[in-house]
Formats: C-alpha cells, sequence, structure tokens
C-alpha cells in the first residue's frame, strides 16, 4: 500500500471516494471519518443530510452540494478545485458513492485530467446483503434500479430468466411488492430470492426464500426503508 493511501491526512489535489455508513454510524471507518474530518471541501448528495452525519461526529467541514440535477456542471467545478491543490471528499447520502448515485462524473473528469482518486472503502448496501443472503456469490451482475414501468420491469426479468449468476439490485418502497409479485408471475414461485429492507438500522429484515414465500411475508410486512433485492439462478435454491 502506497503511503498516500495508508494516510489518514488528506492530500494536496486528491479526491477521496468515501464510504458513509448506510444505516448504523458505529459502522463509519476510522480512516473515513479522519479524511472527512481533515478535507478542504465535502461534495455531498444533500447538505443537510451529510451535514446532520458531521454533526453527530463532532465535525465542521464545508460542504457543496453534488447530485444529479448539478452533476455535470459540478465535476467540472470540483476537478478545477483540485487542480488548484484543494482536497475534496465525495460522499453519497449513504453508502459508497457513484453505485447508482451521484459520483461516476467526478470521478471520470479527474481520471481525464490523471487527477488522483482515493478510495476509502467502507459500508455498501449491495456487498452486505449479498455477504448475508445464502444466494450465490461467485458471480452477480448488479443492475441499480430495476425500471419504474411493469411491462419493462417483466421484460428485464424475460431478459435474465437464465442468467448464470445471482442479479443485484435496489428497489424503490413503492415498488418492491410488485416486483416480486412480477418474479413470482414471470420467474415461478420457486425462484430463490432475497429481499432485504433498512440493513443495519432498527428494523432491518430479511426475507429469503422461494419468491412466493417472500412475497407472502412481505404482504404481511411494513414496506417502508429502502431495499436490496437479490434473484439467485434458476438452477439454485436454498
Amino acid at each position: 500500500m502506497s503511503e498516500t493511501n495508508a494516510s489518514l491526512s488528506p492530500q494536496s489535489g486528491h479526491l477521496y471516494v468515501v464510504a458513509t455508513p448506510i444505516g448504523n454510524l458505529a459502522d463509519l471507518t476510522d480512516r473515513a471519518r479522519a479524511i472527512l474530518g481533515k478535507v478542504d471541501l465535502i461534495a455531498c448528495e444533500d447538505t443537510r443530510t451529510t451535514g446532520a452525519m458531521l454533526n453527530r461526529l463532532g465535525l465542521h467541514r464545508e460542504l457543496t452540494a453534488y447530485h444529479e440535477h448539478n452533476e455535470t456542471e459540478a465535476a467540472e467545478r470540483l476537478a478545477d478545485l483540485l487542480v488548484a491543490g484543494k482536497s475534496i471528499a465525495l460522499v453519497s447520502d449513504a453508502g459508497t458513492p457513484a453505485l447508482s448515485d451521484p459520483g461516476f462524473r467526478l470521478v471520470r473528469a479527474c481520471r481525464r485530467r490523471s487527477l488522483p482518486v482515493v478510495p476509502v472503502p467502507g459500508p455498501s448496501a449491495l456487498t452486505a446483503v449479498l455477504s448475508a443472503s445464502g444466494l450465490p456469490t461467485n458471480g452477480f451482475l448488479y443492475v441499480g434500479f430495476l425500471p419504474p414501468k411493469s411491462a419493462a420491469r417483466i421484460g428485464f426479468l424475460e431478459k435474465y430468466r437464465d442468467f448464470s449468476y445471482t442479479l443485484a439490485l435496489f428497489e424503490s418502497c413503492h415498488r418492491i411488492d410488485k416486483a416480486v409479485d412480477e418474479i413470482v408471475r414471470t420467474l415461478g414461485p420457486d425462484r430463490s430470492i432475497c429481499v432485504a429492507k433498512e440493513v443495519t438500522k432498527l428494523h432491518e429484515a430479511f426475507f429469503v426464500g422461494p419468491a412466493a414465500e417472500v412475497q407472502a411475508r412481505l404482504a404481511k410486512a411494513s414496506l417502508k426503508g429502502e431495499f436490496v433485492l437479490l434473484i439467485a439462478p434458476a438452477d439454485f435454491a436454498l
């Protein structure tokens, strides 16, 4: 490991891609806390969300909004600040930045300018659920969010019906029940799936098993919160 990557002090002109807790604040790494407490600027999805987290940690840094509505313009502006010698941390509202969250364009802008990009790894809902699901993890395809329209979701499921590895995706609390209903209808009631909600939070829950059984359990559960959905290959059974 290089001295730069090992350091707890941010370096001039470096972008730090910092993973933050997905629910439990105790999951923040010592390195992430050190970097967040010392960078010149923190680029975040929502300054209120990140500001509240920093306040709980007793950290006070300058924040700038970096989200899907200003990402293209802000990426170049932040890259200019890095060229000028500023150190910047990139965070999302929760978890690892740039995975179905803003961040890709800023990292790309830095790579195009040969600016150092340093990952500060930590919490990720995706890998947390994969590790605790019991579904195959020898290979998986992360596909972000399912399409919002039913016909498009069914088309996606048909396309990957015989995929050889686990499918991993995020889903809205407003559509998770519909997504599982469509899995039962499209892939069959015996397809092994995992639905995880509010991972690392007070109301964390895992629903794992044949799709029809998960469907029945979800019908009796609260669907508030954030969800990760895994779909096992057709030839796998728990």
